[in-house]
């Protein structure tokens, strides 16, 4: 637990308002930037405009690209190839998930110009990624994957011979993580409870992976108590949004911090070929898989692996979720796996047959699942195992 490395981590300025100090940090790599943003999501809120008049007060010239969907490694050949001609002195994502994604990869590969496929994990010849990379400033607009603190651009090529992979690499963290809960407040209902259980989900997930130690469990720890005090309140516009968005916030750079450190588990490494096979969004398949995750994750360590320390781990995560003390580990268990399967049904995430999936497939996704993400995992699942997380939410 106390011998640990941790990797580069973004300089990190959070809190209401900080998203006014973006102009000065951009202005301060030099002149001109390429901005990827997403569709509309950033654009059609009243902080654009004065985003970009303090652009030009300071003589800063940009190009601007958008991000409408999950990126894919053709997307992101074309745009570095449209923009490698131009001398970028830094690459500044603003947006979910994937705008953040797509603007890590892209700033990693403009100086390189080659194919995102020659670094993919799992596909393609994995080359060495030897860099250099263009700066890159991450301004999420979203609370859940934490893009903004980790070193991988996660894309995707969906269908029949799809595939959800990693452009990975320390060169291709953020510069800056500029995180203000303040541009929160244009998520709708749907994407604050999806990225909210991708946010608590990386948290649950770290804080029980084979690689976790004392930093990171207490970031966990931290981040699970903020998405516990605030996911549902904010979902339900009830209370003090603002300081509800605040707590989602910080959960999320959390998650991407302790999952960029520690890794995940089944339900991402689930995520992964459900994603790349069906038009499943990833929140969903977080949220929906949670609840079901983790039931087999204790029901299989229990009766394998009784003195696995993850189980004391999710009897803890039941104490901080459900905010009580339980003397029987079994109580605790079941109060747990019952809060998120509460969670997942007030937050109103489908169910995986809604996007198409259908049990003649499960064998497909589960001899996909096998990636990075579920070597992490607290114990290894078998194959029926991994059935059951399916069958529960089919």
């Amino acid at each position: 637990m106390f011998n640990f490395s941790i990797a580069r981590l973004p300089r990190i300025e959070f809190g209401a308002g900080v998203f006014k100090k973006t102009p000065d940090i951009i202005a301060s790599y030099g002149p001109r930037i390429l901005l990827v943003t997403g569709a509309r999501s950033f654009t059609n809120t009243n902080h654009w405009q004065p985003f970009i008049d303090q652009l030009k007060q300071r003589a800063i010239s940009w190009q601007h690209c958008t991000i409408a969907e999950e990126p894919s490694p053709a997307l992101i050949d074309e745009l570095v190839k449209a923009y490698a001609s131009d001398s970028f002195d830094a690459v500044v994502g603003i947006g979910g998930g994937s705008a953040l994604d797509a603007a890590k990869a892209i700033a990693g590969l403009l100086k390189v110009q080659r194919s995102v496929m020659d670094y993919l994990e799992g596909v393609g010849p994995e080359l060495p990624y030897t860099g250099p990379a263009t700066p890159f400033i991450a301004v999420p607009t979203t609370a859940g994957t934490g893009s903004e603190a980790t070193k991988n651009a996660v894309l995707s090529v969906q269908g029949e011979n799809g595939f959800k992979k990693s452009f990975r690499h320390d060169q291709l963290v953020a510069e800056y993580a500029i995180v203000d809960p303040d541009l929160l407040a244009s998520c709708p209902p749907n994407v604050i409870a999806a990225n909210g259980m991708d946010a608590l989900t990386q948290l649950l997930e770290s804080y029980v992976s084979t690689k976790s130690n004392a930093l990171t469990d207490a970031l966990a720890i931290s981040g699970l108590q903020a998405a516990r005090d605030a996911l549902i309140p904010l979902y339900r516009q009830e209370g003090e949004l603002q300081a509800h968005r605040e707590k989602m916030a910080y959960a999320a750079l959390l998650s991407g911090i302790t999952l960029a450190q520690v890794g995940l588990g089944s339900v991402h490494g689930l995520a992964s070929p459900l994603g790349a096979f069906f038009p499943i969004p990833h929140g969903v398949v977080c949220g929906t898989l949670v609840a079901s995750a983790t039931r087999i994750n204790i029901h299989s360590m229990s009766a394998r692996e009784p003195n696995n320390t993850a189980l004391a781990k999710y009897w803890r995560t039941a104490e901080i979720l459900c905010q009580r003390r339980f003397i029987d580990p079994q109580v605790a268990f079941n109060k747990l796996i019952d809060l998120l399967a509460q969670w997942t049904n007030e937050l109103a995430l489908p169910r995986l047959s809604h996007y198409g999936l259908q049990e003649t497939a499960l064998d497909k996704v589960i001899a996909h699942c096998r990636g990075s993400s579920m070597k992490t995992n607290p114990i290894v699942l078998t194959d029926e195992e991994i059935r059951q997380v399916l069958l529960e939410r089919l």
